[in-house]
């Protein structure tokens, strides 16, 4: 079962920056940033597939970028300008392979099937 360890999570002022780091234990078809606020339901934040198709939440379109280095396995979330509402658990998922829709040969969407911990964000005003 691969195994993916979040990390660069911390405390920082509103406007700085961080990047945090999802390293995997293989290789990812396509994969994704989560993060859950208290009391709040997981959102995804962003995600990254085919290599080099991006969506982002709304919330963050312009402020954070994802990214990988595939010969490391290593996804990367770039989150400038914080926000105080951008405080959360920070977490990856990613999906090995690609799922294909049954009695087809398309690839559906990333499941974003295998789930890593969180680091936690926490952003002051």
């Amino acid at each position: 079962q691969m195994k993916l360890v979040a990390s660069g999570g911390g405390s920082v002022q509103a406007g700085e920056s961080l990047r945090l780091s999802c390293t995997a234990s293989g290789s990812t078809y396509c994969a994704g940033w989560f993060r859950q606020r208290p009391g709040q339901e997981r959102e995804r934040v962003a995600a990254l597939e085919n290599d080099t198709s991006t969506t982002y939440a709304d919330s963050v379109k312009g402020r954070f970028t994802i990214s990988q280095d595939s010969a490391k396995n290593i996804l990367y979330l770039q989150m400038n300008d914080l926000k105080p509402e951008d405080s959360a658990i920070y977490s990856c998922a990613a999906d090995r392979a690609p799922w294909v829709v049954a009695g087809t040969t398309r690839h559906a969407p990333c499941q974003f099937a295998i789930r890593g911990q969180g680091t936690q964000v926490t952003v002051s005003s």
